[in-house]
């Protein structure tokens, strides 16, 4: 994974909160936080259940993560359009511009992120990350031969993974190119699908077109309290692109071009509607 993408355009300025709005910070923080927190409660009892059970995830605990982001996004007022229908392949990848996709990109359906091994020490979010069943992985280089196999088995076993190949947030304005190393744990001999999302943000009237971004320095606790400041929010759009497969392509740079290309084009045409 790379080091956060900084621009050469500082990030808009963050919204300072006053009078009423703070009401609705809180209004809509305490119920993120109950959601959250049942939602949690809930997921681990399930997760208790099949472990005793023997069983691995059910319907239940694989469709928790999805009811808690979709109750999440509208106690945000964030409405998301979808275009096109989630398919059966076991391997997803999208842009991405912000903490917000993990909410916009689980609702859609049950499905498990790869993500930067710092978000496990994360307050809170570690967590409910770990027991949604992140694969975590690290900038090492020396990891990555473990890493490979670690997700090439998740994907035998036919779960569902989500990659950001890009390797960094943006302001969502761009897509980054791909990186194939992100890539290195497929098996090219098996019959894999991949889909191509493009997650496209925004912004709320009169709002920087780059509202919804999150990335160089910026942390997280300012982004979070200004989404939760704003009232009416602008809006997210998801297109889920045709499925390809593995055997259509030589090689995994092939691919990846492919992803890229189309990731990018889905973003462009919408920014351009």
């Amino acid at each position: 994974m790379s080091v956060t993408w900084k621009s050469e355009d500082p990030p808009p300025d963050p919204v300072r909160p006053r009078g009423f709005v703070w009401f609705l910070i809180i209004l809509r923080g305490l119920g993120i936080a109950a959601v959250f927190g049942i939602g949690y409660l809930a997921l681990l009892l399930l997760l208790g259940l099949e472990r005793i059970t023997g069983r691995r995830r059910g319907l239940g605990s694989l469709w928790m993560p999805v009811f808690v982001s979709r109750v999440t996004l509208r106690c945000m007022g964030l409405p998301r359009t979808v275009s096109g229908d989630l398919s059966d392949a076991k391997l997803l990848v999208a842009n991405h511009a912000s903490w917000l996709d993990i909410l916009v990109l689980n609702a859609l359906g049950p499905m498990a992120f790869v993500a930067k091994d710092d978000v496990e020490g994360w307050p809170g979010i570690g967590p409910i990350a770990k027991h949604t069943g992140t694969l975590f992985i690290s900038r090492n280089p020396r990891a990555s031969k473990d890493q490979a196999a670690r997700l090439s088995a998740r994907l035998s076993f036919g779960e569902r993974l989500l990659l950001f190949p890009e390797g960094t947030s943006t302001d969502g304005r761009r897509v980054h190119p791909f990186r194939s190393s992100m890539f290195g744990g497929i098996d090219w001999d098996t019959p894999l699908e991949v889909q191509p999302i493009s997650v496209v943000y925004h912004a709320p009237p009169g709002a920087d077109p780059r509202f919804y971004g999150w990335w160089g320095d910026m942390d997280l606790g300012p982004s979070l309290l200004q989404v939760l400041a704003t009232r009416p929010q602008g809006n997210v759009t998801v297109t889920l692109h045709e499925v390809v497969s593995l055997r259509d392509f030589a090689n995994r740079k092939e691919l990846v071009r492919r992803l890229e290309a189309t990731v990018r084009m889905g973003l462009e045409k919408d920014l351009q509607s």
